[in-house]
């Protein structure tokens, strides 16, 4: 990178010490940092720490794409750790890897789309529900209903006839604190920590059956192996597990309820998305993959909600060794934090960036994909494994019930931003359905 007698080519930086953490005042902070020094910022931490803002998307790329093995988790981590155990979202090298290359053939286009039936069975039960408060003239908790809905549809998902016999056999859901309560902390990590017998309970009653017909991601990771040929262990799995109902039901019950609240303050958008729909999954039995991938317009504004509200909206890298950008140095043990939520917002980048507007992910758009100062799901080898699960889901969701409902605003005011490890609404947001007149 540099001799040892030349000094470090740093970015520009405020003299004072900052704390970076996942609150609004470091959102206030970064915001203030990257108006008054620029896309490319160094930090001091009240510990001494050197800390870069990066909100440029080709130093972005670079860190996260092109030279991802100079880099691993960042700080932030331990506290995720506490409530995911060390599956494949907090662990790194070498066990990362392994449990990566694992899970990856279950995600697979063609695993995925073996869980349409489950995507169609959650929407229709949202569909019967939705049809008694509109005969009850009755409002909708929109940010409660795709808790409820994204928290079925991933265990489903998950454990496949399981989910009757050992989740909700009883006639409770053990996981709904999940979708209850917004809080992440030591109360959550701790009743996370009491499902792990139910986890491994299930676990070891599949090991003993014969084995499982019915399709599930549990037994496409059951049944993974390495290259030596060997499993997950049962805490490696139930590590997995808990990662991946935390994470696949928080990413799409979040996108979602920002995208119901867009569509009832947007009705051109309602109205195209909706045309789109009738002529593409005019019935249950039309719901296919090839029918779902046709869906540009429900693409392009699921994509749009993800650039307004991230799921993730700042996560952080570690440098592993010496190494230099475009125009700066990078000392090993630099911490890297990068905002989607920011970058997505920079009007440099996204020319009037609080505007609502699908169009930007078009045909005609300024970005075409892979050239796109864009990253909702991150980038490169780390790049969100359930991320076409999740468009898959959203886009059943979205197409069936736009077509059965219509969703206007109870209220003009903003709800607010809960800024935590996942970027959420502060305040819950409220809609009134009624039964879809638009035009046919």
């Amino acid at each position: 990178m540099t001799s040892s007698s030349t000094p470090l080519r740093l970015p520009p930086g405020p003299d004072e010490a900052i704390r970076i953490d996942v609150n609004p005042e470091t959102l206030d902070a970064l915001l203030t940092l990257q108006r008054e020094y620029g896309n490319m910022v160094a930090i001091t931490t009240p510990r001494g720490r050197l800390v870069y803002f990066i909100n440029d998307p080709d130093e972005v790329r670079r860190i996260l794409v092109r030279r991802q093995a100079s880099y691993g988790k960042g700080p932030g981590f331990a506290r995720v750790r506490m409530l995911l155990g060390n599956g494949i979202i907090v662990s790194d090298g070498d066990t990362w890897r392994r449990a990566r290359t694992m899970i990856q053939p279950a995600f697979s286009r063609q695993s995925v789309h073996r869980l349409i039936e489950q995507m169609i069975l959650c929407s229709r039960k949202r569909a019967g529900r939705w049809r008694d408060v509109v005969a009850a003239n009755g409002v909708l908790n929109i940010t409660r209903e795709m808790n409820e809905f994204a928290l079925e549809l991933i265990l489903r998902s998950i454990f496949g006839t399981d989910y009757e016999t050992h989740i909700v056999s009883n006639g409770s859901n053990p996981f709904a604190f999940l979708s209850d309560d917004s809080a992440r902390d030591l109360g959550i990590v701790l009743k996370m920590r009491n499902l792990r017998n139910l986890l491994l309970e299930i676990v070891t009653a599949r090991r003993r059956s014969e084995p499982h017909d019915a399709f599930d991601l549990l037994s496409m990771i059951m049944s993974a192996t390495d290259k030596s040929g060997e499993g997950f262990s049962d805490a490696e799995l139930i590590d997995e597990l808990i990662t991946l109902i935390v994470a696949g039901y928080e990413t799409s019950a979040g996108t979602l309820n920002w995208a119901w609240s867009l569509l009832a303050a947007h009705p051109q958008a309602e109205e195209q998305l909706l045309r789109e729909a009738r002529t593409l999954l005019p019935n249950e039995d039309s719901i296919t993959f090839e029918s779902v991938g046709d869906m540009q317009y429900a693409q392009q504004l699921i994509e749009e909600t993800l650039r307004l509200y991230p799921p993730v909206w700042i996560f952080s890298r570690q440098s592993l060794q010496d190494d230099s950008l475009t125009d700066f140095d990078v000392p090993a043990g630099t911490e890297i934090f990068f905002s989607p939520y920011i970058l997505h917002r920079t009007e440099e980048f996204w020319p009037d960036p609080e505007r609502f507007d699908p169009s930007r992910f078009g045909p005609q758009g300024k970005y075409q994909k892979g050239n796109r100062p864009y990253f909702p799901f991150s980038l490169g080898p780390r790049r969100c494994l359930g991320e076409y699960f999740s468009f898959l889901e959203m886009k059943i969701h979205l197409g069936y019930l736009v077509q059965r409902f219509h969703m206007e605003t109870e209220s003009a005011v903003f709800p607010g931003l809960d800024l935590g490890i996942n970027l959420r609404s502060r305040n819950d947001i409220i809609l009134r359905p009624s039964v879809q007149q638009f035009a046919k």
